[in-house]
């Protein structure tokens, strides 16, 4: 039996778990291009795949007979067609998240280098000079998150400890809620309008795709930030290509992207005044290392006949 571990860029995956242990011919890549994973993948029948770097839909699976078990970070992925991979009987597993506040780390990464120029004082200085801009204080400003799970109630946190005042709206959201995370309620117009910074921290679905739309967009301050470390659909891209370069807001903070990689020639590449990375929010070394432990746990399992973290 076949196993490929894709996507494994960091390294990671043999030193995090002893897949040795296993009764299967093991093969590690890095990236993995998808022109290049017929030919990679074609006599597997275990896949373990990295957070939505690999497309597996149809056309790619019927180019994979033998494919029966494929395993992704995470607990969901939207490269992974989910309805073709049942409809073929192969059985598709997550993993734990680890540590997920790792992701409001970022956000607030991204939010303190738009406001305090980082990437322009770091530039400017390199270059010989000294001073890019007035960086901009967060102490009284508004901090709006969309979405106050765990991950919008450890914004909320570090906001409150900034001295900001927290809005937060999402669809069922309620005062009781709010009032729990330390944020007031407000509607969905209130908090594009009068929020300083918009962080973004709910679930990708058919509900909230596209919910920062044009209108939302405009809605927003002129100096307000975006950040979206959530799910690139949720914002409808186009929009916001056009929101920064007019310069109708004042700067976006990205992890995430419609497409990824982002491709080469995306007009996000060009504006200077966005701060970029790669779909790193949740990947911190510590839990890389804890998924690919928990990658070969559900191998072991489904070998056993009991597979776990279905999904």
């Amino acid at each position: 039996m076949r196993l490929a571990i894709i996507n494994d860029y960091h390294g990671l995956s043999l030193e995090a778990a002893d897949w040795s242990r296993l009764p299967v011919e093991l093969t590690v890549h890095g990236r993995v291009a998808e022109e290049e994973a017929p030919t990679l993948l074609a006599g597997c029948e275990i896949v373990v795949t990295a957070r939505e770097e690999t497309r597996f839909d149809a056309a790619l699976l019927d180019r994979l007979p033998r494919l029966r078990l494929l395993v992704t970070h995470g607990g969901s992925n939207a490269a992974l067609d989910l309805e073709a991979l049942a409809s073929r009987g192969i059985t598709v597993c997550g993993t734990e998240l680890g540590h997920d506040l790792a992701t409001v780390e970022l956000a607030w990464a991204l939010i303190l280098g738009l406001a305090k120029h980082l990437p322009a004082e770091d530039r400017a200085i390199r270059e010989g000079g000294w001073g890019a801009g007035l960086a901009r204080g967060l102490t009284g400003a508004r901090l709006g998150l969309l979405g106050l799970g765990r991950l919008g109630t450890g914004m909320a946190q570090v906001g409150r400890a900034f001295g900001m005042e927290v809005l937060a709206w999402s669809e069922n959201l309620t005062a009781a809620r709010c009032a729990e995370a330390g944020a007031r309620l407000v509607t969905r117009e209130e908090l594009f309008a009068e929020s300083d910074v918009v962080s973004i921290h709910t679930r990708l679905s058919p509900r909230t795709r596209g919910i920062v739309d044009r209108a939302a967009l405009a809605a927003m301050k002129p100096d307000a930030l975006l950040i979206n470390t959530s799910r690139g659909p949720i914002v409808e891209e186009a929009a916001l290509v056009e929101a920064l370069e007019r310069r109708s807001i004042g700067g976006a903070g990205l992890d995430v992207f419609d497409r990824e990689p982002l491709p080469p020639d995306h007009p996000l590449r060009r504006l200077p005044h966005t701060l970029l990375t790669s779909h790193i929010g949740g990947r911190t070394r510590e839990n890389i290392l804890a998924r690919y432990r928990d990658a070969l746990e559900d191998v072991e399992a489904w070998l056993k006949g009991a597979p776990t973290r279905v999904l």
